[in-house]
């Protein structure tokens, strides 16, 4: 094994946070490695928000429906697409991923929460008044583990094939 793969395999979601704050270089690093994710054309057409108001994080996690937690994170990231740019959903979970895994590298815990066809992802992009042509795509909130429960996960060999698929 090496550092990355380590990474990705300890990473796992986090809903309950330490009061702690986060670094700012921490959650910098994070952003800068959001950005550097793959896009289709080199489009980049994304927008990051970064909340850190214990306010303003409490409104966002009453919007959600599974969500809640939100309001305990040291900051919740907010990631947008440019709705025109055709692969704006995959270059943005692609950016996704790249700041959860960052965050992870940094002990930071974090949970994916889906922003795409949720019906509060147009009340959030209000809330935090970013421009009609974006639309939410996720929400991390982040913050050290107060808890750390493992789920299982499946075994390779349940979920992998090779050249073809053969039920059974």
């Amino acid at each position: 094994m090496n550092v990355g793969t380590t990474i990705i395999k300890c990473r796992h979601s986090v809903r309950k946070f330490k009061p702690a704050p986060v670094e700012e270089n921490v959650i910098r690093d994070a952003l800068e490695c959001a950005r550097s994710a793959p896009t289709a054309m080199n489009l980049q057409p994304w927008l990051f928000g970064l909340v850190k108001d214990r306010a303003l994080l409490s409104r966002i996690a009453d919007l959600t429906d599974h969500g809640k937690f939100i309001s305990d994170a040291a900051v919740c990231f907010a990631i947008f697409g440019e709705k025109r740019a055709k692969y704006y959903l995959e270059d943005c979970c692609a950016a996704t991923e790249n700041l959860i895994l960052a965050l992870q590298s940094y002990g930071v815990g974090s949970c994916w929460v889906a922003g795409e066809k949720k019906g509060y992802a147009e009340e959030v992009r209000n809330l935090l008044g970013v421009p009609a042509t974006y639309t939410l795509v996720s929400l991390v909130p982040a913050g050290y583990p107060a808890d750390i429960s493992l789920q299982k996960k499946k075994d390779t060999d349940e979920i992998t094939f090779t050249d073809t698929y053969k039920a059974g």
